[in-house]
């Protein structure tokens, strides 16, 4: 009789650890089903804020600029937007890519040098402490031929490589396709990122002029082989008051008087690209939405979209 009562102790102890085995599982199962319904709940809705939040940088970009014939960092485009409710955080930077030294103009829309940029890029690498020879690299990633530069790589070096490919010899189209040309590894496309751009305006043509009221004081010092980093801080320091309205009008800041006469041609006062940053939080869900738009009047055109 002992023997029997023991064996149902054991049953009832094993049904038992079932029993919770179970309803611990189905307990998991639930919470599981729970938390990834509301993280997908969460991911859509930041997403849609964060899309919203670009559509709405696009909007007051285009009613700024269509207001006035110069965009400067005393715009209201350039002060970052945070809104905060109860559904989250949204967050929207606006930066003029215009104020950056567009790579791509360093070779003409014909394939041949153009050794005004050119020396401009390389004051730029120069001052950044990053190798001339970078400046070859990209020429011959852009221009048409397959002659190596002294400093720089085309097919026959690109060929070689473990996994080969061609030089492209033509315009670069994502800042990111810059990780193809010879030596440009991440920590020098970190460098670069603030002070360089590779985009066109969508006609074909690279926007080769410098928006003298947006552009940072390290561009500014390489417009001209003459220009220096003080004549570069004179043109933010009258600028944080003034914008400028017209390219001649940087002449009129001292010591920029002759300077300003040869600058003329490559600047100019107003941007028309623009990238967009939208980070928008929900719980502890993050999606961060990044455009490049073209602004043209009211109706802005998108040339790149990605969505983290």
């Amino acid at each position: 009789m002992k023997k029997e009562n023991g064996f149902a102790l054991v049953i009832t102890l094993v049904v038992t650890a079932l029993l919770i085995a179970v309803t611990v599982e189905f307990i998991h199962d639930v919470y599981v089903e729970t938390s990834l319904g509301k993280s997908y709940e969460d991911a859509q809705q930041a997403s849609l804020m964060a899309d919203s939040g670009v559509h709405g940088g696009m909007k007051v970009l285009g009613t700024i600029l269509s207001a006035q014939e110069y965009s400067s960092l005393q715009d209201r485009w350039a002060v970052p937007l945070e809104i905060e409710d109860e559904r989250g955080v949204l967050r929207v930077e606006i930066v003029d890519e215009t104020g950056k030294l567009n790579l791509n103009s360093i070779v003409f829309p014909n394939g041949t040098l153009n050794e005004t940029f050119f020396a401009m890029a390389r004051r730029l690498f120069r001052n950044l402490k990053l190798p001339a020879d970078l400046c070859d690299s990209a020429v011959d990633w852009i221009d048409e031929n397959n002659d190596p530069r002294p400093g720089g790589a085309e097919t026959s070096y690109y060929g070689s490589l473990p996994t080969p490919y061609q030089a492209k010899n033509a315009p670069l189209e994502t800042f990111d396709e810059l990780r193809l040309v010879k030596e440009y590894g991440e920590k020098t496309l970190h460098t670069l990122s603030p002070f360089v751009m590779v985009y066109n305006d969508g006609s074909g043509i690279p926007s080769s002029r410098i928006n003298v009221n947006t552009a940072p004081r390290e561009i500014l010092a390489v417009l001209d082989e003459e220009m220096n980093d003080d004549l570069a801080g004179r043109i933010v320091e009258y600028r944080r008051t003034t914008p400028i309205r017209n390219p001649a009008d940087i002449s009129r800041i001292p010591g920029l008087e002759t300077i300003g006469i040869g600058l003329q041609g490559r600047i100019g006062v107003k941007g028309n690209i623009y990238r967009i940053f939208s980070r928008a939080t929900v719980n502890e869900t993050i999606r961060i939405v990044e455009a490049l738009v073209k602004i043209d009047g009211l109706q802005p055109t998108v040339l790149y979209w990605r969505e983290m």
